[in-house]
């Protein structure tokens, strides 16, 4: 029998093939390709970087994420002849069709990837992948990286801050397929979510290929669609130990209905007998896995003391009900009612399995009412998101992008008319330097060939988007920020599971300062480059203003 992991390794290859070809791009990439082929530029060595601006969400980092994609991407990176016979159609007549064979024989062999690994914290301004390579590969390249890391990063980190805000205790249950940009969305959104800290997923599909944990139970649907306990067949549930005699559920049920409503002072009147028949039904066809929503009619009057009365008969019968969901109203003081409800329950009728119930809440879940949780008394074990999370409702976009900084060994760099939209120039080694408590606290850009920071080693270093400052640091620990991992056409780092991941992106946090990752007006963290990269950046500067007026000149 085949590994399930390397079944699922090659699911998702398969997956990355089909849904990020070559095509997957922006048309100008061609474009720009066939004028350097054309100019005989296309196999000069470039440099490319990719990063972002800005921190998500308002905070005070991000979770990198989308590079084990963008490794399977990259290996499996060619085009068909049906990708050329297309491109054909839409690039300009002018393209000469020697172009098309330049491209059929393109791969991504002569490419080399040095990457931060995936989940670790980053920060805005620091290069996340270097890609090198003939200049027209690693520029048709763009697109389709960008593509893959800027979601991913976003929704692991919107994850990450909802994890923040629930606190280590609640489980974390994704569920916003329905509410996303798309399938594919659906499936990228429920995979990084799960690496920025939530538990479990309802999708399906990403249980199947990611192998994360899938919940769920019922919709208010299925208990609307009862109306009496006549529809409630089979009306008979054997005991769990496995007794060939079937007891009459509905009958039992009935029994502890009238016991629990005297309990809770609830007019047997005003239940809802569909909703009963729904709960039984469920219960029948799942008795192992109880855990119905309540809150379609009235919680208090209905849901809640329906609820009671079979799970006190699946109890009753040797099984173990799960709990309940809530999905509407005040849950925090909805949730000390039902737990109040169910220890009154265990107690009266001496059910242990009542006080180890679970709650589960979901209710147009956002970052801001999940911290509230925190602050008002309640008594939910499980938190569902979706519509907040997958679509990222804050911040659409992280924003990354994708520049050029060496063409055949000579730095460039990027001006603009906004000086955060310029870029640092050159091949560059990224460190991470930590203080004496282990945290990070500033990530230094050197220029690739220069010694290495020290540490314990006092050294001087410029913040990026502060020009005239220099800053003397001493770091008590450094650390390589970035590693190889592709080369010749082949993955040269061993890609980790996702659970593996994971772990990396729950440490990696841990590592954090709490200034650094409140949620909110966190302390903003120092991005700086060395005095050699600055008097680069200096030098480049100058004689960019010197050469401004070369048509004079000529």
């Amino acid at each position: 029998m085949a590994d399930p992991t390397v079944q699922a390794c090659a699911a998702i290859e398969q997956s990355i093939r089909e849904r990020v070809p070559p095509l997957l791009t922006d048309l100008y990439q061609f474009t720009m390709a066939y004028a350097y082929w054309r100019s005989g530029r296309h196999n000069e060595p470039a440099v490319f970087e990719l990063f972002f601006r800005d921190n998500p969400f308002g905070g005070g980092f991000s979770l990198f994420s989308g590079l084990h994609d963008c490794l399977l991407f990259m290996r499996s990176f060619r085009f068909t002849d049906e990708d050329l016979k297309y491109l054909s159609s839409v690039l300009p007549p002018a393209t000469e069709p020697a172009f098309f064979q330049f491209l059929r024989g393109l791969d991504c062999s002569g490419v080399t990837l040095r990457s931060v690994p995936e989940g670790t914290v980053v920060f805005a301004r620091v290069p996340l992948m270097e890609v090198c390579g003939p200049l027209a590969v690693v520029q048709l390249l763009e697109t389709s990286l960008l593509c893959l890391v800027n979601y991913s990063s976003l929704v692991c980190t919107n994850a990450a801050r909802f994890r923040q805000a629930a606190g280590p205790r609640r489980k974390l249950l994704e569920m916003g397929l329905r509410r996303a940009q798309g399938p594919d969305g659906g499936l990228t959104a429920s995979r990084y979510t799960y690496i920025g800290g939530f538990d479990l997923t309802s999708n399906v599909q990403a249980g199947f290929l990611f192998g994360i944990p899938v919940a769920g139970t019922m919709a208010h649907s299925y208990v609307t669609s009862f109306s009496s306990l006549e529809e409630v067949w089979p009306q008979t549930l054997a005991t769990a130990n496995g007794d060939n005699h079937p007891i009459d559920i509905i009958s039992l049920t009935k029994g502890f209905l009238g016991d629990v409503c005297e309990l809770l002072g609830v007019e047997p009147g005003v239940i809802r007998e569909g909703e009963l028949a729904a709960f039984l039904s469920y219960a029948i066809a799942y008795p192992h896995n109880f855990l119905p929503v309540i809150d379609s009619y009235s919680v208090s009057w209905s849901g809640l003391p329906n609820f009671c009365a079979v799970a006190l008969s699946l109890c009753e019968l040797g099984y173990k009900p799960l709990g309940i969901r809530l999905d509407s109203g005040d849950l925090c003081r909805q949730s000390v009612e039902v737990r109040r409800v169910f220890r009154l329950c265990g107690e009266h009728f001496y059910v242990a399995a009542f006080q180890s119930l679970i709650i589960v809440g979901t209710n147009n879940i956002s970052e801001h009412s999940m911290a509230e949780l925190n602050k008002k008394e309640n008594e939910i074990d499980v938190v569902g998101v979706g519509t907040h999370l997958v679509t990222c409702t804050r911040q659409p976009s992280l924003g990354c992008v994708y520049k050029l900084v060496e063409v055949r060994g000579s730095p460039r760099m990027k001006f603009s008319e906004d000086p955060e939209k310029s870029t640092v120039p050159g091949r560059k080694a990224v460190y991470r330097l930590l203080d004496t408590e282990g945290h990070p606290f500033l990530d230094l850009l050197c220029l690739a060939d220069e010694p290495a920071p020290q540490e314990g080693v006092s050294m001087t270093c410029h913040p990026l988007g502060q020009d005239k400052t220099c800053q003397s640091i001493t770091p008590a620990k450094v650390t390589h920020l970035r590693q190889d991992v592709f080369s010749k056409g082949q993955i040269t780092h061993p890609l980790r599971s996702l659970a593996e991941t994971r772990e990396q992106a729950q440490s990696s946090i841990q590592t954090l300062h709490p200034r650094h990752k409140r949620l909110q007006e966190p302390d903003s963290y120092t991005v700086a480059v060395s005095e050699n990269l600055h008097s680069l950046i200096v030098e480049i500067r100058k004689g960019s203003s010197n050469h401004s007026n070369f048509l004079l000149a000529n």
